[in-house]
């Protein structure tokens, strides 16, 4: 289990479906509607939402492209952590909203596979927090003209090891979003 004491809660971490991040990602509206299950799952378990939003050069704050998809709408209530780094612990208060609300496990969302969701599942598991990744709520774009390998083999190789990653006292799993047991932990 964590090795964060004392923070025995699950947060569901919903990590850049923005508009401009997801337009042409593979699987895009199959994989918010699974998000956005999940956030209603969550929020009708008293789990907390953590919503995290990426700005930069091409994600100015306020632009279209920088606002999340109109599917998912946060509640006022929910924490919105703002980030111009691929990890959504660099320079953000994300550990601190986490810390407040005694999360220790998070159940990660979001996109990009091969950018910020991974970013932030390294960036998490070396803190201390154990990290579930959902296997089909992650999501990332055609890359494949700079040398990337196609989305879905994206995606699939970052489920593949990051469900064998292993460090002492926290545990790393990828799961199908209906088999996510938010209450675990």
């Amino acid at each position: 289990m964590t090795t964060l004491p004392d923070r025995p809660k699950t947060a569901l971490l919903v990590i850049d479906v923005q508009n401009g991040v997801v337009a042409q990602a593979h699987e895009r509206d199959t994989v918010v509607a699974r998000i956005r299950t999940l956030v209603d799952r969550a929020r009708d378990e008293g789990v907390p939402v953590i919503w995290v939003q990426h700005s930069g050069e091409q994600l100015a704050q306020g632009s279209d492209a920088w606002h999340y998809v109109p599917e998912l709408t946060r509640q006022e209530s929910e924490p919105l952590v703002a980030k111009t780094f691929g990890d959504s612990f660099e320079g953000t208060d994300l550990e601190g909203v986490l810390a407040r609300a005694g999360v220790g496990r998070l159940v990660v969302t979001g996109a990009q596979t091969d950018a910020c969701i991974r970013s932030t599942i390294h960036g998490a598991f070396t803190r201390g927090y154990d990290v579930t990744l959902v296997g089909d709520a992650h999501t990332t774009e055609d890359l494949t003209s700079w040398g990337a390998p196609p989305p879905e083999a994206v995606i699939a190789h970052t489920n593949l090891y990051w469900q064998e990653q292993t460090a002492p006292g926290r545990t790393a799993a990828v799961v199908e979003a209906a088999e996510v047991d938010l209450a675990a932990g």
